[in-house]
């Protein structure tokens, strides 16, 4: 066990319990475990202060001992109050020597202390999910950004902020937007969000989803992938979108598509999907039938209206963990959820290991390639390069142990003129 380094963690006693966890995980996580044995070897973040800002799960535990196997100094805060899993914690501290700042269930203030400790690094590197603490670092710590070369970023949420922040011209360092990756968001936050919402809205209520109408805010590929499983379960699904081309894809998959103000009449269960703000409002809980669940499983908690909630309620209280009754002055009983956080994280474990391996196998390599051409790149937000998707796409490919054909020469040639047709 390694000398214990700075940290904020629940307990260090469960460290037992989080690395027997962390390791069956490593196990499903094949391609960052091929990513990992090169940077032993080759050590590309040698010396490179990384300051990551992500959910400390299992998955998250496998990519930042990648990233110390790789040479790097990395420090770990929570970026969501309900995501931590406390034993994993305890084990980075522990059992990895990787200085961690995460309680499940913490405060506001304790949160942001943590992020304030990830920042006193004084990262080179920046790790986000959902831009906290880029943010920061902008807000509050103008000065360190100087030393930055680059940062990435994990969610939609996140990616939203960071481009805001270009179109103001205000962005300091160069970020690679991993959520764009074809490897990530096609997976992650489609079959990876999907199957993750489900299992945590089953945990918090223990409802049957088959006859229920379900509810899907927003469309994009999170929404696309709770709207399939609920489907899949036995669900009528109905489809909220504000995007033309979005509603008319889900009109298409079969789904039925109509305004959230016609909407909340009938539905059983509201999820939220969009990375917007106050998606459900108090004049859509107004209209909702007396037993609906309301459920968000974007980054931030403020997707639902909890405000307008809490001002329509008579009365509340926790009726089961992560489940909370409001009832209304008109008798009526509404539901949310995990406090309004992403359920899928809060009330569960988040995205399996199998569909992580590729998004933090993008963590990984983005660092890897911020290290190397940081600063050439200018001031802007960017995609994962071409390269680096499709060569995480073969490995995962490989270690499923799946075979593909390659092109002839006949027909890459042909692929590369015009002038044969018919």
């Amino acid at each position: 066990m390694p000398d214990t380094v700075a940290h904020d963690v629940k307990d260090l006693s469960l460290a037992e319990q989080g690395k027997s966890k962390i390791e069956l995980i490593e196990k499903r996580m094949a391609v960052l475990a091929t990513i990992g044995e090169r940077f032993r070897k080759e050590k590309p973040l040698e010396g490179i202060r990384v300051s990551a800002c992500l959910h400390v799960t299992t998955e998250t535990a496998n990519l930042v001992r990648t990233l110390k196997d790789g040479g790097a100094d990395v420090v770990l805060c929570a970026s969501n109050p309900l995501s931590t899993q406390d034993d994993v914690a305890a084990a980075l501290v522990a059992e990895y020597g990787i200085s961690t700042y995460a309680v499940k269930g913490e405060d506001n203030d304790t949160y942001y202390r943590h992020i304030t400790a990830a920042v006193d690094h004084h990262p080179q590197v920046t790790m986000d999910d959902g831009a906290d603490v880029i943010g920061y670092l902008h807000g509050e710590r103008p000065e360190q950004t100087a030393e930055i070369l680059g940062g990435t970023e994990e969610t939609t949420t996140g990616v939203i902020r960071l481009r805001a922040l270009e179109a103001e011209g205000a962005l300091k360092f160069p970020v690679v937007a991993v959520n764009e990756a074809n490897t990530k968001h096609l997976f992650d936050n489609r079959y990876g969000t999907g199957q993750s919402t489900i299992d945590g809205i089953i945990r918090a209520t223990n409802m049957l989803l088959a006859g229920l109408d379900v509810v899907v805010c927003g469309y994009g590929w999170c929404g696309r992938g709770v709207a399939m499983r609920a489907k899949g379960m036995g669900a009528r699904v109905t489809v909220v979108e504000v995007d033309p081309l979005r509603a008319l894809e889900a009109v298409m998959d079969g789904y039925r598509v109509g305004p959230l103000s016609q909407v909340a009449t009938y539905g059983d269960l509201f999820i939220t999907a969009t990375g917007d703000k106050h998606v459900i409002r108090g004049e859509h809980m107004e209209l909702m039938k007396d037993g609906a669940i309301i459920a968000n499983t974007g980054h931030f908690n403020v997707e639902i209206e909890i405000p307008a909630l809490e001002k329509m309620a008579k009365s509340r209280r926790t009726v089961r963990d992560f489940m909370e009754e409001f009832v209304l002055a008109d008798g009526r009983v509404l539901y949310l959820l995990a406090e309004g956080r992403l359920v899928n994280l809060s009330a569960a474990e988040g995205h399996p290991a199998q569909v992580m391996d590729m998004s933090f196998a993008n963590q990984a390599l983005a660092a890897e390639y911020i290290v190397k051409q940081g600063k050439e790149l200018e001031n802007r937000v960017y995609s994962v390069p071409q390269e680096i998707d499709e060569h995480i796409a073969a490995l995962k490919l490989e270690t499923m142990g799946v075979a593909i054909d390659s092109l002839t020469a006949e027909q890459e040639k042909y692929l590369a003129s015009w002038d044969e047709g018919t």
